[in-house]
């Protein structure tokens, strides 16, 4: 059910991924999948575009596109949702720029790091200081310190911008980790923005409790999610901000227009489609990442077997620790030497030597020859 897109259409479909690098160069770096859509995604679009559909979306709050996560999120998540608290917004990013402009308490922002790079700016954006709740890149395991957490909040800090499941950890967050954030966040009167883009993307059957899903959080907490990384729709521009309080919702609809348009009507279209009718797709999709994921736990261990990598739990994003090969920046070694494009671990943790984020959603002899370029490249001093 996953086609694998060829060099040629990938060029041609993939205009970042593909067109940012040179033709002799393999990309691995940005988090787009080089497989072709799921079919009823492309169906619809194709209905859509024929029918004119090329004009302003609907405007407001629930409609077909909440209705149809609102299922999704029953069947996928066991979350129930209620579809008119459903809002959409163009893409992840920005419904996290809306939430805390919005909804969230004056004050700093937390934000675990290594994080989403985009995201390491955007509580200056919002002119808000950022926290930074920095994970030892020695643990065994990435894990939130609710101790430091509740430090920054003592600090001046009064949001916590989650990531769930984590992008580039690889983590999915238990119910009891997250009970555990609900607690810090109330004791010190917190909020949460909770970015669950790579929501339907766990894999070895791991489950992914929303944090709207843990009692005691509608009163301080939103959640941003989309179809756009589970189906690789991202240049479609549609995203949902997710509450389960009126008064939270109630003052995310009656925000200014300026604060939060230009959704795409496609968007719209293509992500019902993905939330009504991609469900089998998506099982096909998560089975591939964990094929991928054990691949390259096997790539490693022949190519470069002093690589560190924690257990990729979640996303097609792997964090790799390659400090044992003495480079600061082997993603621009990797990228010299070898002619593969990775991305560099300092655009998510400022000032950590040694780390790449590898995406890993191609083809296993794609996947096969990355990893292959990559170690010729940093094995050498």
């Amino acid at each position: 059910m996953i086609r694998d897109l060829s060099d040629a259409e990938a060029r041609a479909a993939l205009v970042c991924k593909w067109g940012e690098v040179d033709a002799d160069v393999l990309p691995a770096w940005v988090a787009e999948m080089d497989y072709a859509p799921a079919p009823p995604i492309t169906e619809r679009l194709q209905r859509a575009v024929a029918a004119g559909m090329t004009g302003y979306p609907r405007l407001g709050r629930g409609g077909e596109l909440g209705r149809a996560y609102a299922g999704f999120a029953a069947r996928q998540f066991d979350h129930e949702v209620d579809p008119e608290q459903v809002v959409p917004t163009v893409d992840v990013t920005a419904g996290v720029r809306i939430a805390l402009e919005v909804l969230a308490p004056p004050g700093g922002v937390v934000f675990p790091v290594p994080g989403y790079s985009p995201q390491l700016e955007i509580a200056a954006i919002a002119g808000r200081r950022r926290h930074d709740l920095v994970v030892d890149p020695d643990a065994e395991r990435a894990e939130l310190d609710l101790d430091r957490l509740g430090a920054h909040f003592r600090d001046g800090a009064r949001v916590l911008l989650l990531t769930q499941p984590h992008n580039p950890w690889g983590r999915v967050f238990t119910r009891a980790e997250l009970e555990g954030v609900r607690d810090v966040c109330r004791r010190h009167g917190a909020f949460v923005v909770s970015d669950e883009i790579h929501a339907p993307l766990t894999l070895d059957g791991r489950e992914h409790v929303p944090y709207l899903a843990v009692d005691g959080t509608a009163d301080h907490a939103v959640a941003v999610v989309a179809a756009s990384k589970a189906f690789n729709i991202a240049g479609l521009k549609c995203a949902q901000l997710v509450t389960a309080s009126p008064d939270l919702h109630r003052r995310l609809v009656e925000a200014p227009m300026a604060r939060n348009d230009s959704w795409s009507v496609l968007g719209v279209e293509a992500s019902v489609a993905a939330y009504d009718e991609g469900d089998a797709w998506l099982d096909a999709l998560r089975a591939r990442l964990t094929a991928q994921r054990d691949l390259l736990l096997d790539l490693l261990a022949e190519h470069l077997p002093a690589a560190r990598m924690r257990p990729l739990e979640a996303t097609y994003l792997a964090w790799l620790d390659l400090r044992a090969y003495g480079h600061d920046d082997p993603a621009a070694v990797a990228l010299e030497r070898g002619r593969v494009r990775v991305a560099p671990g300092h655009d998510y943790h400022p000032g950590l030597p040694g780390h790449v984020r590898l995406n890993i959603a191609t083809s296993p002899e794609r996947l096969t020859e990355v990893v292959r370029r990559l170690a010729g490249a940093v094995s050498r001093p």
